[in-house]
């Protein structure tokens, strides 16, 4: 498809450059001139939830246009504050390497564009961010050479700015947006097309997957390939509900009232973001626990509408009555306990929707604008990646988990300089094939951390065995469901995981791995939190009950001064630790248990501080600035989670062990 040039555009010559001082920002949003060279070094790792702290994602209108950046931090320092951006008269962002880590929320482009930003330069983007910024026509670019342009207020042609997308990409930001674009090109899909065959060479899971299930459309090619953009038909799609207002109100929008939408028996909606809302400080403090009410409220409204099927979360006494016929959780985990199943391919408004991918198939994120579009013409867009192979050698030393070897890969130079952005993660070898399939989620879950387009796991024995012993369903895998052995990948990264020590990142960013061990000074700790998607799972409860049942039988308890939280990812979780009886050790350390939902990881609930001298060790995901909480984050292994909340500061449960010896 040729991308037309409708015009020149030209931007306001004063640039907001994020960079590491706290002064240089300000001057700018004063209304100083800032050159780059002054501005130099800019901050790398800008997360969205800096760009928009989730206090503020009630928000899914204009009032967004008030917040961005307001969780953003240089020097230790956050300089930019309520309607800062808004009145500076600024157009133009500038940032370092993978702007936009984190979270899938399109709130924080929406925010931006409302705020007057009509173009973001960065080093480097994230996936998911600069998919949802091209869904609302905001303007992203590398080329740092159009910086000395703007300034000197030349124009800019539209092609200039497209330079380097794929075409897809390109059409979308041009056409005005994707719903825009999908109600021009996208009325008529045909179904998937026939799985090609490759032209050279074999093909990975995910491309056979992807192939499988392929849209024929007027605007893309009919046999994509790697770095061509594609639409795809999705066997489930998934919301939850700070997405939904949002999606809701831009479906009526452009389609008006009632919707028709594309094979909702597909479509899952789910509640799994609110359920502590009232315990959150950031909603407490801020006074958005309404909002939060009204949000939900609007999801509930939408999904009874159309008919959705939908998930809740249960407030503490609906859990205590519950006889077992309630089915709630996170949404990713509910996915692979409930839908998922190997060959498939899922979407989710979430970044850990590739949580799913340890089944063997294809699950990624999207953004609100995407999601909306699917709902309306059932095609899901993607630009086609390439694969990453991660062969896990060895097996896993006692103690250590699959979070320590996702945590040591974080902290490769190669990962943390981007090597891994919008790829997919292949994890394969003999530690993979030794592990669970819980365990095998943590590494497909935290693909988003690792900054992929999503993580897979060939389906195999152990694959079959979760089906039929978790959810009842006897599962044949299929011969195709591998990748061929002259499949063609990026790169492959080799880890020795029997190498691999316990392992803790420090505040601030997921990369900054390393060994528990090589901490230069004890470190204590007010807050231990168990849970989230990542750690809420059955092993995951399994390695929690180990250290704190052999703390019980000693007549351990948790450190004064520190409060320990267990979190269940779904009710499923909480089921099997009833009947396995692990609430007693619980209990007798004095952790405070908590129902399925999600909780401190995106300051939803207790477990996150609430000022910023505390320190949390914490097993969720991400450590950003300002996630979990205002205070210092360190992330770790639920074991490792677990016996520092006895110690009273960072220890694995080795060293817990050789503290208390029998």
């Amino acid at each position: 498809m040729s991308i037309q040039s409708p015009h020149a555009l030209r931007f306001a010559p004063r640039i907001l450059y994020l960079s590491q001082s706290p002064e240089l920002v300000s001057r700018a949003l004063a209304g100083q001139r800032v050159a780059l060279p002054e501005a130099l070094p800019l901050r790398d790792d800008i997360s969205t939830d800096e760009i928009t702290p989730i206090a503020i994602l009630t928000h899914f209108d204009e009032q967004l246009g008030r917040y961005p950046y307001t969780g953003f931090k240089a020097g230790g320092q956050a300089p930019i504050g309520v309607d800062a951006l808004r009145t500076s008269g600024i157009q133009v962002v500038v940032a370092g390497k993978r702007y936009g880590k984190g979270s899938s929320r399109e709130h924080s482009p929406a925010a931006e564009k409302l705020a007057g930003v009509r173009l973001v330069i960065a080093e480097s983007f994230e996936r998911i961010y600069r998919q949802n910024a091209d869904n609302i026509g905001l303007i992203t670019s590398t080329d740092f050479g159009l910086i000395a342009r703007i300034e000197a207020g030349e124009e800019i042609t539209w092609r200039e700015l497209l330079t380097g997308r794929d075409t897809l990409d390109a059409a979308v930001l041009a056409g005005g947006g994707l719903l825009r674009f999908g109600q021009a090109h996208l009325g008529q899909v045909s179904e998937p097309l026939p799985p090609r065959q490759p032209q050279a060479g074999g093909r990975t899971l995910f491309e056979k997957i992807v192939a499988r299930h392929a849209l024929a459309t007027g605007v893309t090619p009919a046999n994509p390939g790697r770095g061509d953009g594609a639409f795809v038909r999705a066997d489930w799609r998934f919301i939850h509900e700070y997405y939904t207002g949002m999606a809701a109100h831009m479906l009526h929008a452009t389609f008006g009232r009632p919707l028709v939408l594309k094979d909702p028996g597909s479509v899952i909606v789910f509640e799994d973001h609110t359920s502590y809302v009232q315990e959150s400080p950031a909603h407490v403090r801020g006074g958005l626990v309404p909002n939060v009410h009204r949000m939900v409220q609007a999801q509930r409204e939408f999904a009874q509408a159309y008919a959705l099927r939908t998930h809740r979360t249960l407030t503490e006494q609906e859990a205590r009555d519950d006889d077992g016929g309630n089915v709630a959780g996170i949404s990713h985990a509910m996915m692979a306990e409930h839908y998922a199943l190997p060959g498939q391919l899922v979407v989710g408004t979430d970044s850990h929707t590739p949580h799913s991918g340890a089944l063997g198939c294809v699950a990624f994120g999207v953004g609100t604008t995407d999601m909306a579009n699917a709902f309306a013409t059932g095609a899901v867009r993607l630009t086609l990646p390439e694969t990453l192979r991660i062969v896990l050698d060895g097996a896993l030393p006692p103690g250590v988990t699959a979070k320590d070897v996702v945590l040591h890969l974080l902290a490769q130079p190669g990962i943390r300089g981007g090597a891994g952005v919008g790829k997919v993660f292949e994890f394969t070898g003999p530690a993979i094939a030794g592990l669970g399939t819980d365990e095998r989620a943590t590494f497909t879950n935290m693909t988003a951390e690792l900054g992929g387009f999503t993580g897979i796991v060939a389906p195999d024995e152990e694959t079959v065995r979760f089906l039929r012993e978790r959810r009842g369903v006897d599962f044949v895998v299929e011969d195709w469901m591998c990748s061929d052995p002259d499949a063609t990948y990026a790169d492959t990264i080799r880890i020795d995981c029997a190498s691999v020590p316990a392992m803790v990142a420090s505040p601030g960013d997921p990369g900054n791995g390393l060994p528990l061990s090589a901490l230069a000074h004890q470190v204590r700790i007010d807050i231990a939190y168990g849970g989230s998607c990542t750690a809420g799972k059955r092993e995951d409860f399994d390695h929690y009950h180990k250290v704190l049942r052999w703390a019980a039988d000693r007549n351990l308890r948790v450190a004064p001064g520190v409060e320990l939280f267990l979190q269940f990812g779904t009710t499923a979780v909480r089921d099997h630790c009833i009947a396995a009886g692990y609430l007693d050790a619980f209990e007798r350390v004095g952790a405070r248990i908590l129902q399925p939902s999600c909780g401190a990881c995106g300051n939803c609930g207790p477990g996150g501080s609430s000022r910023a001298d505390q320190v949390t060790v914490s097993a969720i995901n991400r450590n950003f600035p300002g996630r979990g909480g205002p205070g210092n984050v360190w992330l770790a292994s639920p074991p490792t989670v677990a016996a520092s909340a006895i110690a009273g500061e960072l220890v694995s449960f080795d060293e817990l062990q050789q503290r208390f010896p029998t």
